[in-house]
């Protein structure tokens, strides 16, 4: 695998930081393109079902810098949502019906109004969730309330944990990562998230390693479990897998390791045509740290903005949202190869 670094590929001026770099490299790659395969699925275009789903990144600032990373998020980086743009989130959200707000990094906890944001969407009675990378609970002993502030507004706890041991974590997260997680987890436990009877959700999220698609999430689910109980007397709901998209660092682990045109083949073989036709896209938007508005978190990292007029809160169009065909790519072979992928798990 490639070397990880402590610097995010923006921080090292790297030729990938670069969206239209990325884009290219995906456009070269020698495969069916992905419109083609939507259209031999009747799926062309693809269109919306109707907006429910909030997801909005508050920043890139991270405390780790993880290999696998599309957003290329790290200590390094200082883009991060102000209160303003919060605010158009709440007025927008306001305009529409929608049941849930995912909120995503970087290491969302981070950004100072983060505690502000969550309670304005909780007094709105939206079910929240926050994308949580567990090591920045014991990062600092500001964070250390995190799991008592996440139980006294009902947020649902998503925790990225690549896997049961500490040789594949650190791999894919840094060195000690693994042990950090542990007591990340047994703190939220301790308050009951996870712990049947209370309410309170935590999801972990596996990614794979390397350069393949996940197992079988059920039965990846199962070995969690277990091994997670019988190691740490850890316990949770449910576990996502999640397929890596080859965008940002993790097109660099693929670029870097001759990885590239293997991976993408195996994500054109897999295409679903159930997955696809299930993907997160076609019921959530995704909200950049500065405001603009994208069809989801992946496009978002490659600045491919909704096919709308209104492409900034400033501009809020829910008609036009509900009703836009959605821009594809090749990345999009990620969320639909195998048993699909979107940031809730499995689509098919």
């Amino acid at each position: 695998m490639a070397v990880l670094t402590h610097k995010s590929l923006a921080a090292q001026s790297h030729e990938l930081s670069e969206v239209d770099r990325q884009l290219d490299l995906l456009k070269k790659a020698n495969l069916t393109p992905f419109q083609d395969k939507l259209e031999e699925s009747g799926l062309f275009p693809l269109t919306t079902t109707k907006l429910d789903i909030f997801q909005i990144n508050v920043g890139k600032m991270c405390n780790q810098v993880c290999k696998h990373c599309h957003v290329d998020a790290g200590p390094d980086r200082k883009e991060i949502m102000t209160r303003e743009t919060m605010q158009l989130c709440l007025d927008a959200i306001d305009k529409t019906d929608c049941s849930t707000v995912d909120l995503t990094g970087g290491a969302p906890e981070m950004n100072p109004d983060f505690r502000w944001f969550v309670e304005q969407l909780s007094a709105k009675g939206k079910k929240v969730l926050v994308r949580c990378n567990l090591t920045i609970i014991v990062a600092n002993k500001k964070y250390n309330d995190l799991p008592e502030f996440f139980k006294k507004h009902n947020v649902e706890v998503v925790s990225s944990l690549p896997y049961f041991t500490s040789t594949k974590t650190d791999a894919q997260r840094g060195d000690g990562v693994f042990e950090r997680s542990i007591k990340a987890l047994q703190m939220l436990n301790a308050v009951g998230y996870g712990v049947e009877g209370t309410g309170l959700t935590l999801n972990l999220v596996y990614n794979p390693a390397g350069a393949f698609l996940p197992p079988a999430q059920e039965s990846l689910q199962a070995d969690f479990k277990k091994k997670l109980k019988d190691r740490f007397d850890i316990t949770f709901n449910e576990l996502f897998a999640i397929t890596n998209l080859p965008i940002s660092r993790y097109l660099e682990y693929l670029v870097a390791s001759d990885n590239y045109e293997g991976y993408m083949e195996k994500l054109v073989n897999a295409y679903n045509p159930s997955a696809a036709a299930n993907v997160m896209c076609r019921n959530t938007i995704s909200i950049s740290w500065d405001g603009y508005i994208f069809d989801c978190d992946f496009n978002q990292m490659l600045d491919l903005k909704v096919a709308t007029k209104g492409q900034h809160l400033k501009d809020f169009d829910l008609e036009g949202l509900n009703n836009r065909t959605i821009i594809v790519n090749q990345h999009c072979y990620g969320c639909t190869a195998g048993a699909g992928s979107s940031c809730g798990g499995t689509t098919a």
